[in-house]
């Protein structure tokens, strides 16, 4: 999927108007809202330098949350402002609004190499409808657009598909960014002909998040390893108990089908044979969403292929994150997608961590070229320090998930082709 990137365009003296993905994990601190994870705000580093070397006049602009189209002081984007300027060592200006008189007069005053960071987009409710007049307002500042935000990609919002068209129509260029362009290569031309043996390593608590990708990924893996929740539907199909294990009862079907396609294709299907489980205990605590939390009592390892009836499935078990780390080792291309467990609990994230290493060990030994699909499975690496150790780390969740499934993205589709 060959598209113009900054590399192609002169950007020099420009208002570029730059989408990028800065939705960010945050927390409340005595000192206000603190950035938990810079990942993606580093991932656009490369992309910002060269449009300082370039001479461009840099305009930032992402989403936060989920405002619904109110200004949410706990969203705004100013602790980010901060957090880039410390990365790249250089002044990054904020604006509290995204459009506007206020917006235009900021904007005059950048100087060639200047970065300014918009706020939150989704301030407007008009974003998220891609509503076109939002989109002629946001372009209004911008020369030229670039969307380096993979991981919303796959929404055709005003900031990422409608002002691209406006900006195109008045005859600005619209490419991707170093980060679009290393995604687009990584999850996608590089995975059109992986090099075998192709493992495939996907976990994450539901199959119908996944149900059109393990389909698409069973015409090219060699082998398909499968762990955290969704293992348990798969065994539910195998006529196994998975006791009080996360399911989905709908979905057995699809997992039969998988299995199938597997062995008509001759692709290593391999799920967990033994897990930690715990017995879940209701307490009188409620969550966000008003139902109560479960506290995870007396875990242990399960040995035998069904779970008790009264006890849960949290990790895979020793067993079989030996087995699933001796297949990656032998692996020349990985693609990982979703967790083996509760890894977030340090008592469940033994099986996690033991595929990260290993995934990393085949990396940095084998010569693998080992692609992360975004989500939790980064996140279990940065945890467990191994994050720098593989080829390619996904800055897409949803986005990531979307274009493994062969789907067309928005945001992609509104950039330039070669």
């Amino acid at each position: 999927m060959a598209k113009l990137t900054i590399k192609d365009v002169d950007l020099s003296g420009k208002r570029v108007f730059v989408r990028v993905d800065y939705n960010v994990p945050m927390a409340e601190s005595d000192e206000g809202m603190t950035i938990n994870d810079d990942t993606r705000i580093r991932a656009t580093i490369p992309t910002l330098d060269q449009l300082v070397s370039q001479g461009a006049k840099i305009i930032l602009a992402a989403h936060l949350g989920r405002p619904k189209g109110k200004k949410e002081p706990s969203m705004s984007l100013r602790p980010v402002a901060q957090k880039l300027s410390d990365l790249l060592g250089r002044p990054v200006a904020f604006v509290d609004d995204c459009i506007g008189q206020k917006v235009s007069q900021t904007v005059s005053a950048l100087k060639a190499g200047d970065i300014l960071l918009l706020e939150n987009v989704r301030f407007y409710s008009e974003e998220e409808a891609n509503d076109n007049a939002f989109a002629e307002q946001l372009a209004a500042n911008a020369d030229a657009y670039v969307n380096d935000a993979f991981g919303a990609a796959h929404r055709a919002h005003a900031s990422t598909s409608g002002i691209a068209q406006v900006v195109s129509s008045r005859g600005g260029p619209c490419v991707a960014g170093l980060l679009m362009e290393r995604e687009l290569t990584f999850l996608g031309d590089e995975l059109e002909n992986p090099e075998s043996p192709f493992v495939v390593i996907l976990g994450g608590a539901k199959v119908s998040d996944k149900i059109a990708v393990i389909d698409r990924l069973l015409e090219k893996a060699d082998s398909l390893l499968i762990g955290g929740a969704m293992a348990y539907t798969f065994k539910l199909a195998k006529g196994l108990s998975v006791g009080k294990s996360l399911v989905e009862p709908d979905k057995v079907n699809v997992a039969k089908a998988a299995m199938q396609k597997a062995a008509e294709r001759g692709v290593e299907l391999l799920l967990p044979t033994d897990n930690t489980v715990v017995t879940p205990v209701v307490t009188d605590k409620l969550n966000k969403k008003g139902k109560p939390i479960l506290e995870f009592q007396n875990p242990r390892h399960n040995t035998d292929p069904d779970i008790p009836e009264t006890e849960e499935g949290v990790d895979i078990g020793e067993k079989t994150a030996t087995t699933y780390s001796e297949k990656i080792a032998q692996a020349k291309t990985i693609l990982w997608n979703g967790p083996m467990g509760i890894f977030e609990d340090p008592r469940f994230s033994k099986g996690t961590f033991a595929v990260a290493e290993a995934v990393a060990n085949a990396t940095s030994q084998g010569n693998a070229k080992s692609i992360i699909g975004g989500g939790d499975s980064v996140k279990a690496l940065n945890q467990s320090g191994l994050g720098d150790k593989v080829t390619f780390m996904s800055t897409g969740g949803g986005a990531s998930l979307e274009f493994l499934e062969g789907k067309e993205l928005p945001g992609v589709a509104a950039l330039s082709d070669r």
